[in-house]
């Protein structure tokens, strides 16, 4: 089972990954992953999981290793009270106050203010100068920080870390003489990494902004007629629930009273009004811009679609991408590798030539400087989680980064009919006569299918009332009276049950045909249209991928609709199971995507490498894609796959960058023709380049936007 501790001002990507194998280690516990979007540990625990006993233990372990994180189960949440700890940094300014002294005095030693021999005999002692004193007492405070966290690794036996790294460094350059450096090192360190932090809580609230789904309460009516103000998560199936003017849908419902507009924004990420009257579904998190309206909740909270895309959200930093967990083993091997190589750098030439020892020993300190692996640590998870949120902002929802970097490798597409390619807003355009209308109604008053609620809508009469009714997927709906069956549905199902069809007329578009006790009736003629932003979309994507359309519909129909899309290619006559046999059987050099609404694509969704559900979909096809679009315009699809390649591209910007100049500053640290301050500049500066150049998907406004009906030439 599944539980949530809250690990509020977590930021450290390597102690997260330390917090994450500790936990591993406890016996109630089979792995732990954290989100940093949401500040999340989310644990994967047996049936021994004690909350009460668990979390006191969960939060030792996370302040042995981080010092000012709260951590707290997640089902505390809204009553925990935190003290907000702010990350103090008394000892920094304390230590910098005297670095300064240090160096105002050494200033003025070299203007002769002040004589070297006052300046010593006053303040220095055992052999250090009055300045270098100064720098020594600096550098405790200032580094008190980093060597708490070394010494927290240490007791747990995991010493290879950045602060080790820079403690070591420091304390070398100190050993040999360079206080003046060696603290100044650590200064900007400090600086470093707090911008690096202000950078990366920036981000978390910019996406957090975007992304604002809570629902914080629901009006419902009780016994007395009274309105009252609950927590959604009270509200239960039945519930009459009134929403007022600015408010947002609680809860997935029907309209029972009022017509008014919505605000789909928060759901599609596009600024659009939907008119809603009595009897129209509406989904949860819409804003009603319009008059108050009274619902009927359909789902308790937790099922609704708003709690399952605040879900998606709040764990799409589980399924990670190779790059990520690539980084992630690198960082635990590449430390000690470069401190061993740095020892090595000391002893070899000291063993050759021991006068110069000092000269080593601070080549080798401004190797580990330089080879911190911060900039990589840091900068690739937050490039990933920012494409997360960039692509939420616009109503795309990555289950994981590992989705979002696969969608780069995709060649071939397939894209299901209606609902996708076409509005999937059935309309009758011709039947055979009012009988054969009337019993088709009546059948398909008991499916969901968007043809059978067009038929249905259609007619205008007093329906039939059946019992005994049997929908077969593919073929349509049979129901057994005490006279015989009546068949409603393609030509399929009556060839199935060796009902003649009569009539040949040949037209394009969705047959429905009838029978009666083995006895052809007649057909309903059904037509969808396709949506002009298909017909862009397609185009521009023909350019790059392969595509093919899956459709249920005979192939006239099928064929039509391909050519109109830009000739692609079709397979057309095919069952939901045959689908999947189809979509298998295209060839591909990389990765292959489907896309569907959701109408009975959920077994294609689950297979495809990458399942991609658009529109309002259906619970199923929501719950086994791996992408959800809340939107039914192609052009969200096509924003999706340049989110997902701009993210890849920062992300191997940030890794070859980094590595190529921290490359460079090694080979120049190796030679001895470099400095300390230049190598924190290598360390520090190049992350938070890195850590910049990352949060270019949130901060960059509009550029990927492409407007509907707009054609690249």
């Amino acid at each position: 089972m599944i539980q949530k501790v809250i690990m509020k001002n977590l930021i450290c990507s390597n102690c997260a990954g330390r917090i994450e194998r500790a936990l591993g280690e406890l016996p109630y516990i089979n792995s732990a992953s954290f989100n940093f979007p949401n500040q999340v540990m989310l644990i994967d625990a047996t049936d021994e999981f004690d909350e009460e006993n668990a979390i006191p233990e969960i939060r030792s372990i996370v302040d042995s290793i981080e010092d000012g994180v709260e951590t707290y189960a997640y089902s505390k949440r809204h009553f925990m009270e935190t003290k907000h700890q702010i990350e103090t940094y008394y000892t920094f300014f304390i230590g910098f106050a005297i670095y300064v002294v240090g160096y105002l005095i050494g200033l003025l030693m070299e203007r002769d203010v002040i004589t070297y021999v006052w300046a010593d005999n006053l303040l220095g002692i055992n052999g250090f100068s009055g300045e270098d004193l100064f720098y020594g007492i600096g550098y405790a405070f200032i580094a008190y920080k980093i060597a708490r966290k070394t010494w927290k690794g240490i007791k747990r036996l995991e010493i290879f870390d950045e602060n080790t790294l820079m403690l070591i460094a420091t304390i070398a350059a100190m050993f040999v003489g360079h206080p003046y450096e060696a603290a100044l090192v650590i200064i900007f360190y400090t600086v470093g990494e707090y911008l690096q932090h202000r950078a990366v809580h920036r981000s978390k609230q910019e996406v957090s902004s975007l992304i604002d789904l809570k629902i914080e309460y629901a009006n419902r009516i009780d016994e007395n007629g009274n309105v009252v103000i609950i927590d959604p998560m009270a509200i239960v199936k039945g519930d009459r629930l009134v929403v007022k003017n600015g408010e947002k849908i609680p809860v997935d419902g029907t309209i029972l009273k009022g017509t008014t507009s919505l605000n789909t924004s928060a759901l599609t990420g596009e600024a659009k009004l939907s008119n809603a009257t009595v009897g129209d579904f509406i989904l949860s998190g819409n804003i009603n811009v319009g008059n108050v309206i009274e619902i009927e909740a359909n789902k308790e909270y937790s099922e609704s679609t708003i709690a399952k895309m605040i879900d998606l959200i709040e764990n799409s930093t589980n399924h990670k991408a190779r790059p990520e967990n690539f980084i992630t083993k690198f960082a635990r091997y590449y430390t000690p590798a470069v401190t061993f190589a740095a020892f090595l750098m000391f002893l070899l030439p000291t063993l050759i030539n021991p006068s110069g020892y000092e000269d080593y020993i601070y080549s080798a300190a401004i190797f580990l400087v330089v080879s911190c692996p911060c900039a990589l640590v840091l900068s690739v998870p937050l490039s990933y989680f920012a494409g997360i949120g960039a692509a939420a902002r616009k109503g795309i929802l990555f289950k994981g980064s590992s989705y979002l970097h696969m969608v780069t490798d995709v060649d071939v597409i397939g894209l299901d009919k209606t609902g996708t390619l076409t509005h999937g807003k059935f309309e009758v355009t011709d039947v055979t006569d009012e009988e054969t209308l009337k019993l088709a109604a009546s059948v398909e008053q008991y499916s969901n299918h968007p043809i059978a609620q067009s038929i249905v809508k259609h007619y205008e009469g007093e329906l039939y009332e059946f019992d005994n009714i049997e929908e077969v997927p593919g073929f349509g709906i049979v129901v057994t009276t005490d006279e015989g069956k009546i068949l409603v549905g393609n030509r399929k199902l009556l060839n199935k049950h060796k009902v003649r069809v009569t009539d040949k007329k040949n037209v394009i578009g969705s047959n429905v045909f009838v029978s009666k006790n083995g006895r052809y009736v007649g057909r309903v003629l059904v037509a969808d249209t396709i949506k002009d932003s298909s017909r862009n979309v397609i185009r521009r994507l023909l350019q790059k991928y392969n595509i093919t359309m899956l459709t249920g519909d005979n192939k006239a129909i099928a064929n039509s609709v391909a050519y109109d899309l830009g000739n692609i290619n079709f397979l057309s006559g095919l069952l939901p199971e045959e689908k999947v046999e189809a979509f298998n059987a295209i060839e591909t050099k990389k990765r292959k995507m489907f896309v569907g609404d959701g109408i009975n694509d959920a077994p294609l969704l689950k297979n495809a490498d990458i399942g991609v559900a658009m529109g309002d979909g259906s619970e199923i096809a929501i719950d086994v894609a791996d992408v959800v679009i809340m939107g039914n315009d192609l052009t969200l699809l096509e924003q999706a796959l340049k989110i997902a390649r701009k993210t890849k591209n920062i992300v191997y910007q940030n890794i070859i960058f980094s590595l190529s100049v921290k490359f460079l500053f090694l080979v120049l640290a190796g030679f001895g023709e470099t400095s300390m301050i230049m190598a924190i500049f290598a360390d520090v500066g190049i992350t938070l380049i890195a850590v910049v150049n990352s949060l270019r998907l949130i901060y960059t406004r509009g550029k990927d936007n492409v407007k509907p009906g707009h054609v690249h030439n």
